[in-house]
């Protein structure tokens, strides 16, 4: 994975996006996008990092909580990401 995924700087306010490793801080940029993103946000996490590293981050995650993690398994799982 060479190219980084296209989210918004906002999501990432607080770090340097010109050396931000995407690869090894994949659990603070999905963290994010569940917490603040869009579904075009969403998108570009599952195309990205793919469903498998979502789903880690989400059991991982103390940040989220358990609404937040049920939540965010049932919208990945569902049909709501291939709406147009």
């Amino acid at each position: 994975m060479n190219e980084k995924p296209n989210l918004p700087g906002h999501l990432l306010w607080e770090y340097d996006l010109e050396t931000f490793n995407y690869e090894n801080s994949y659990k603070i940029v999905i963290e994010r996008v569940l917490e603040r993103g869009n579904l075009e946000e969403w998108r570009e996490i599952v195309r990205y990092y793919g469903e498998s590293k979502i789903l880690e981050t989400i059991d991982w995650s103390a940040q989220l909580g358990t609404r937040e993690k049920e939540w965010s398994k049932f919208f990945l799982k569902s049909d709501f990401l291939d709406v147009a």
